[in-house]
């Protein structure tokens, strides 16, 4: 049975997180110097804007997102703590590139090291943690494997814990993306080291290289610089505005002055061109589907989420939010339990299918009150 809600309902409308697909009519509207990039509505997880966003690339110190997930997951679990130490090995102090500049022998914080990996960017922090939760490097990329597998990250491999070059280490922007807003929203007290400017460790003070955090651009605290000669230079950003959050990954840019400037580019398109409408939250009635043979009439159809949808500002007018559901339901019905789909359209876009849930528990009517019921549905004509 569809159910149109009135129009003022409909002009406040929301989404699913992560449901709304990718709008490639903006691709036109937006251009950008980078081989891929994504702009990503955090909370209902919809692409504002996609170039390649499937292209495997090299990612470089991008990838240490990956490293850093499987790290804070670690911790959230109990099994790792910050007071913790790790032990150096002489392959961590020896892996090349960007260090924290950990000592051979030494026992490493695991505060410290977090601060190593995530604002200096250190390759030796990255290995110190391989080594102590996998025994090996290899290892531990292999549980980078399975673990992105299991999160859905779908163009994304593996070989090292740091983003060192290697032909066979590669990601996507959307899977960047992806990782980064499961950061944000499952980890939230950990990602604000993002936000940290420097960090000094061994009398060393290194800068966070994050050029739009450095800059004060508005709402930034986050998240991770790429660059090796193979990946040229790539970024993952994140800022919040006015209570709304975007993520943007760009990769395969050519100069540090063009990263920073293609960011933020991005960054405010997100910002400038769309706005989130909401229309339910979690829990909130949608609508009161009719019930057959229960002890109430009626059962609240809700989302188990918040809803909204995420689009262009002049698109508003055209919003369309339908709730569809079989009726009457029949008793007895568990709170929780699926009776329906809210149904949101734009002209042009693919309708967002967001399902229902009986807000509460509708039991099984008493003889008498199936009886009463029976009688109402036959004075109906059996509908309802």
């Amino acid at each position: 049975m569809p159910f149109s809600l009135p129009a003022p309902l409909a002009l406040l409308a929301l989404v699913a997180i992560g449901l709304l697909g990718s709008l490639s009519s903006t691709a036109a509207a937006f251009e950008t110097a980078a081989r891929a990039a994504i702009v990503v509505d955090h909370r209902t997880g919809q692409e504002l804007y996609a170039k390649n966003p499937d292209l495997p690339v090299p990612p470089a110190s991008m990838s240490k997102l990956m490293t850093a997930l499987m790290v804070f997951e670690e911790i959230k679990a109990g099994r790792l703590k910050l007071e913790d130490t790790l032990p150096v090995s002489e392959k961590a102090w020896r892996t090349g590139g960007s260090k924290m500049f950990v000592k051979v022998g030494d026992r490493v914080k695991v505060s410290d090291l977090l601060r190593g990996m995530i604002v200096q960017s250190g390759n030796d922090a990255c290995v110190v943690f391989a080594e102590a939760l996998a025994g090996s490097e290899a290892a531990f990329a292999e549980r980078m494997n399975r673990r992105a597998a299991e999160i859905g990250l779908t163009h994304s491999r593996f070989k090292n814990a740091t983003g060192l070059h290697d032909p066979e280490h590669v990601m996507s922007v959307r899977d960047l993306a992806r990782l980064a807003s499961r950061i944000i929203r499952e980890h939230p007290d950990l990602y604000k080291i993002y936000s940290e400017k420097e960090f000094e460790y061994a009398k060393i003070r290194q800068p966070n290289r994050n050029p739009l955090l450095q800059a004060g651009v508005p709402g930034v605290d986050g998240v991770k610089t790429g660059y090796t000669e193979e990946a040229g230079y790539g970024l993952v950003v994140s800022a919040e505005r006015d209570g709304r959050r975007i993520v943007a990954v760009l990769a395969g840019l050519e100069t540090l002055r063009q990263r920073r400037t293609e960011a933020e580019l991005l960054l405010e398109y997100g910002f400038r061109e769309f706005q989130e409408y909401r229309l339910f939250a979690a829990g909130e009635t949608v609508v009161e589907v009719p019930v057959w043979l229960g002890a109430s009439w009626t059962v609240p159809a809700v989302p188990a989420e918040t809803v909204g949808v995420t689009i262009r500002r002049e698109e508003r007018k055209d919003l369309k939010v339908t709730a569809r559901f079989d009726a009457p339901r029949p008793a007895p019905i568990a709170k929780g339990e699926e009776i329906g789909r809210l149904e949101i359209s734009v002209p042009s876009r693919p309708t967002l299918s967001v399902p229902l849930v009986a807000g509460a528990e509708v039991e099984r009517a008493g003889l008498i009150g199936r009886l009463t019921g029976a009688v109402v549905h036959l004075v109906r004509g059996g509908g309802a």
